[in-house]
């Protein structure tokens, strides 16, 4: 069983739970995701949690590869508005902010966000830090490099040793710093190739042994659509696949576009699991 602080209130599962993805962006990957006025929204949010939905996870930067940054300013602009309806009309609803920004995440908490969700660009400890001050969970997240230049930066040595050290060592700088409720994301897609997202999916079970949840982000990201040579717009299929597989390498939460079929994949896994 998992437990995480969110600003005093206690979040515990022990079957794998959902994230769903709301961007308030005009330039996500994915078309269907992006969020174009309130009414949008709160009907997206809305659907997401009724379809089962553990967290909603906000963000107004797209980290596609080859995404061009916005000021932090435009950032704020574009999330805080959006994490305030979520609050006042969801006041029971898990908001995470997705920004790797300093100023936009203390923000989000501000505003009423409950959790992190750090792609780790800066690579500091002042976003862990933050987490620690407002008692709220922090996802940490392997990649190199940025949006801009990450897809440069894909020569490894060993990938599955290079991400779990990774790991190994944030966890143990973050306990130095009383950072206890921490989540850890492969980061598939980010400073990874098509070959390298297979390979560190089949072998991501070896991050148990941190002893931490696990999320998960493959939802209809380039590794599928290339692979099937279709389109983002129609791998919903090949995501719930892909999630499946996850589950089956130990994730613990799936970060999707599309909950209801995520939450589907879990359901059945679980019944196959434990069967």
């Amino acid at each position: 069983m998992y437990s995480l602080n969110c600003k005093g209130r206690l979040l515990t599962w022990v079957d794998p739970i959902v994230m769903g993805v709301i961007n308030i962006t005009p330039d996500s990957f994915y078309s269907g995701s992006r969020i174009r006025s309130e009414e949008m929204l709160i009907s997206q949010a809305e659907k997401m949690l009724k379809e089962g939905a553990t967290i909603l996870d906000l963000g107004g930067l797209s980290t596609r590869p080859g995404a061009l940054e916005i000021s932090v300013d435009a950032e704020i602009e574009r999330v805080i508005p959006a994490i305030k309806i979520l609050c006042d009309r969801f006041p029971e609803a898990i908001i995470s902010v997705d920004s790797y920004r300093y100023k936009v995440a203390e923000a989000a908490l501000r505003a009423g966000a409950s959790l992190i969700n750090d792609i780790g660009v800066e690579q500091n400890d002042a976003m862990a830090e933050l987490a620690v001050a407002w008692r709220v969970p922090y996802i940490c997240m392997h990649m190199r490099g940025n949006p801009r230049t990450m897809q440069l930066q894909t020569n490894y040595e060993d990938l599955t040793l290079e991400v779990l050290d990774y790991f190994i060592r944030k966890k143990s700088e973050f306990k130095k710093l009383e950072l206890t409720d921490l989540i850890v994301d492969p980061g598939f897609g980010f400073a990874k190739t098509t070959d390298q997202n297979f390979l560190l999916l089949k072998k991501m079970k070896i991050l148990e042994m941190l002893e931490l949840p696990v999320l998960v982000g493959l939802s209809r990201k380039a590794t599928i659509y290339k692979t099937l040579d279709i389109k983002a717009e129609d791998s919903l299929n090949g995501t719930t696949v892909m999630h499946t597989l996850a589950l089956e390498q130990g994730a613990a939460i799936l970060r999707v576009h599309d909950v209801k079929e995520a939450k589907e994949a879990i359901r059945l896994w679980t019944s196959y699991a434990s069967a």
